[in-house]
């Protein structure tokens, strides 16, 4: 598995999850929408830090810039 998100799409993700998370955890505890948005969270974590996205990869998107 290589990285293909770059730091700039890592923060923004790892932001975004956190938004998410609370949401998830606060706004609509209990429901199927704040699981929803707690799956979301998590996943969008889990590629935030590791640095893979499986959607890119399908799509053939990179937003890592190539060591030169």
């Amino acid at each position: 598995m290589f990285s293909n998100v770059g730091t700039l799409d890592r923060i923004v993700r790892l932001l975004f999850a956190a938004s998410l998370l609370y949401a998830g955890l606060n706004l609509y505890a209990g429901t199927n929408l704040g699981l929803g948005l707690d799956v979301a969270a998590a996943l969008l974590t889990f590629s935030g830090l590791v640095g893979f996205c499986g959607l890119y990869r399908l799509l053939g998107i990179s937003t890592r810039k190539s060591p030169n």
